[in-house]
């Protein structure tokens, strides 16, 4: 069992808000989304809500669906509004403020729709938005829309429709070799629905990865159970993505769970989002980049944060993206340095500053502590017709 950041210096000093309940009912994962925390009096149990929350909730009723579990509410600090978890699961009045620009859809998911759950965007791979339902709102999802939005849906027809339509249109075009099931959350589906999809798409002999993206393992690890681990890993190649957006995230039991998937042959990456005040400083970021590491899970992207309505208020400049990637790469293991992109209607575009340009006297290159070298393109030829 790899090291667990309860064994680190950052995460001892925080100790779980958790109430006196049996370990066979914390650990059931069945439990908690029977106990999801969806009222003010409910919350009160976990938290002290500020008049600011009380009031967002009940401003945010019929717009913005919201939930907490038990056991992400424990990861809360009860006397803090401005803790990093909670932020990302309370509803907050900034989600009410109308920011220039803003969008349901920024990043074209219904534009590039071609069934009811099929996005094809990219050549090769399509996404597949399998349900609306999250143990979790996110306040900061980027398809907020379609996961909180009591009044609508990127779905034409029910979630709850036949998938033939969307697994027709995938196997009619054989160059789709990747496909991402993603929502809300997949693992909302009990095992058994799940493996159903994941069956149908493997049967399609054009596909060759099916990935997953969940954030259970952050908001609920109880339910990546071994029987999960086992279904899946009967479709292999599988992948799964989560979302780890703070160290205080990464927990014995996330570490257990990220465990579990890895011993099962299933590779973990994660989608970080840069959030204004909750984890836009180097120092967090750093600590949340090598704790990923700890627990065998790779950095992949650093998201921008997108300017979906309701979600606005938690955007960040771009430059304190770069001065973030700044204090990222050179400062950890290379692996360990996310992708720094902002998505668009056109594909998710990196955005990291070049530590290169070009000179007359060749490649001016920069290192992760600002000093410079310029390698003669005699020595490292910049076009093909300096190589020939």
């Amino acid at each position: 069992m790899p090291r667990t950041p309860a064994e680190t210096d950052a995460n001892a000093r925080f100790t779980p808000n958790r109430p006196e309940i049996p370990e066979s009912e914390w650990n059931d994962w069945r439990w908690h989304m029977r106990r999801r925390i969806t009222s003010v009096k409910k919350a009160q149990q976990w938290i002290r809500l500020t008049p600011e929350e009380e009031q967002a909730i009940d401003k945010l009723a019929g717009k913005y669906r919201w939930s907490v579990t038990p056991y992400y509410a424990s990861l809360m600090d009860p006397n803090d509004p401005t803790c990093p978890v909670r932020q990302q699961a309370i509803p907050a009045l900034g989600e009410l403020v109308e920011f220039t620009g803003a969008e349901v859809d920024p990043v074209g998911d219904m534009f590039y729709r071609k069934t009811n759950r099929v996005v094809h965007k990219y050549p090769d791979r399509v996404i597949m938005l399998i349900t609306e339902a999250c143990p979790v709102y996110c306040r900061h999802c980027t398809r907020k829309f379609h996961t909180t939005d009591v009044g609508g849906s990127y779905f034409r027809d029910n979630e709850g429709e036949s998938f033939e339509e969307d697994l027709r249109y995938i196997a009619s075009h054989p160059e789709i070799r990747d496909v991402l099931l993603t929502g809300g959350d997949p693992l909302s589906y009990r095992d058994g629905k799940l493996q159903e999809i994941i069956s149908g798409l493997r049967a399609i002999p054009s596909v060759q990865i099916i990935r997953i993206g969940s954030r259970f393992p952050v908001l609920l690890p109880q339910r990546v159970t071994d029987e999960l681990c086992e279904m899946l890993a009967q479709y292999h190649p599988i992948w799964l993505n989560t979302h780890f957006n703070h160290p205080k995230e990464i927990t014995q039991e996330s570490a257990a769970a990220v465990d579990r998937l890895l011993r099962h042959g299933i590779p973990v990456g994660n989608q970080t989002v840069l959030l204004r005040g909750i984890n836009d400083d180097v120092t967090t970021m750093r600590t949340l980049m090598t704790e990923l590491l700890n627990i065998r899970v790779r950095p992949y992207y650093l998201y921008h944060c997108d300017n979906v309505t309701g979600v606005s208020h938690f955007m960040t400049s771009i430059e304190k993206g770069w001065e973030i990637m700044e204090g990222l790469q050179g400062h950890i293991t290379g692996f360990g340095v996310p992708q720094y992109v902002l998505t668009t209607r056109i594909g998710k575009i990196p955005i990291a500053q070049p530590y290169f340009s070009r000179t007359h006297e060749g490649l001016l290159l920069r290192n992760y502590r600002g000093e410079e070298m310029v390698v003669d393109d005699a020595i490292h030829p910049i076009t093909e017709r300096d190589a020939q």
